[in-house]
């Protein structure tokens, strides 16, 4: 019998589609359907790795909130981006990875039954973890308009209720590439204010932005230092993935109980990992504005190929969606006819928001524009459109 934690968390789907690519073990399947990249991780993360693996300090479980200069460098991270200072000492603790960091928040500031209210459609994952937390997600819906995705406001207000305790708000986001506005930022912030709410910022694609969007932290926002909790980490900005290292920034307020989550969870990182996030997230050329003009490329390219098609622009991210129920086809049966004649592998969003059942996902991080050059004939192929 499936305890009752589990009984609204279906899966995410993603490991259904990368199994069954995998089983068919052919290199021209298009690996649309998972958040991997081919592009490399800093050459300065790659050589201090190595190197740690040889120091017998990385080889320990202390310190239990993560090596001192990791900390140091992921506060200074987030303090530059939003134009406020943190003290690493009491501000930030290190996770095994940015999703272990949100739950572990979520765990944090979660009385069974609170609310959470995230955007419509958002990463399944961040909804689960709300639900293992003993939360209620509740959802602002994001309109898909001809340039992009946009926040419902009035859905958003619609949203909060007495019971609501955070917003959980992910930018770039998962699946779509929303990027939250200077005006969507500010009227989250005016909400969180007026109720008392916090807000759990996942910077995880912070930088990621097409288009010449600059970076909007809302921590910077009038009041929200000591309202606003980031969880960021090395694994998409970075491109390091393996290294499952993320981090934690936060007023002192609240840092004390995420340590003890932390402790009584994971209880320590992966110690031979936090050397090369702290050099990327030093590192004097970090790849990020080089990977994202190639994202932005591969964007471009998918925009352009399927123009004709309901594909909804992403201003940032690894991924775009496609809305086949306008084209008659439910996502699942997209996704099956798409490996089965097309050779495109690609996840249906299934559980991934109430809204968000009409889309199907293509993630663009881990194919190079060569090796997409046919998808609009695959797609002929598989859709018979």
């Amino acid at each position: 019998m499936t305890v009752s934690r589990l009984r609204n968390i279906p899966g995410i789907g993603v490991d259904r589609i990368g199994d069954a690519a995998d089983s068919l073990r052919d290199a021209d399947i298009l690996r649309l359907e998972n958040l991997d990249t081919d592009l490399r991780p800093p050459a300065q993360a790659l050589a201090r790795t190595h190197e740690a693996i040889d120091d017998d300090a990385a080889n320990s479980y202390l310190p239990f909130t993560g090596q001192g200069a990791l900390r140091e460098a992921a506060a200074a991270r987030v303090g530059r981006a939003a134009g406020v200072a943190y003290d690493a000492a009491a501000e930030c603790i290190v996770s095994a990875g940015g999703l272990a960091g949100i739950l572990n928040v979520l765990l944090s500031i979660l009385e069974p039954g609170d609310e959470v209210v995230l955007t419509d459609p958002t990463y399944a994952g961040l909804i689960n973890r709300v639900h293992l937390a003993a939360g209620v997600p509740r959802f602002a819906r994001l309109q898909p308009r001809a340039d992009g995705w946009r926040l419902d406001l009035d859905s958003l207000a619609a949203a909060i209720g007495p019971r609501t305790k955070a917003l959980l708000i992910m930018s770039p986001s998962m699946p779509g590439g929303y990027v939250a506005s200077q005006d969507e930022w500010l009227a989250i912030a005016e909400h969180c204010a007026r109720h008392g709410i916090w807000l759990v910022y996942d910077a995880a694609m912070e930088r990621i932005l097409f288009d010449g969007r600059d970076v909007i932290h809302p921590a910077g926002l009038p009041g929200m230092r000591e309202r606003t909790i980031t969880i960021g980490a090395v694994s998409k900005e970075y491109r390091m993935i393996g290294w499952r290292v993320g981090w934690i920034v936060g007023p002192a307020s609240i840092m004390n109980d995420v340590r003890l989550v932390s402790l009584s969870n994971v209880v320590c990182q992966v110690g031979i990992a936090m050397p090369g996030a702290t050099a990327a997230l030093t590192a004097t050329d970090d790849g990020v504005a080089a990977a994202v003009a190639e994202w932005e490329r591969r964007r471009d390219f998918l925009m352009s190929a399927l123009a004709d098609l309901p594909v909804i622009r992403p201003h940032g991210g690894w991924s775009m969606l496609i809305d086949t129920r306008e084209l008659g086809l439910e996502p699942p049966d997209a996704s099956k006819l798409l490996l089965e004649r097309g050779k495109i592998a690609a996840t249906p969003m299934t559980n991934w928001g109430p809204g968000a059942d009409r889309y199907l996902r293509f993630v663009f991080s881990n194919e190079s524009v060569s090796r997409l050059h046919d998808i609009r004939e695959r797609i002929r192929r598989s859709w018979q459109i």
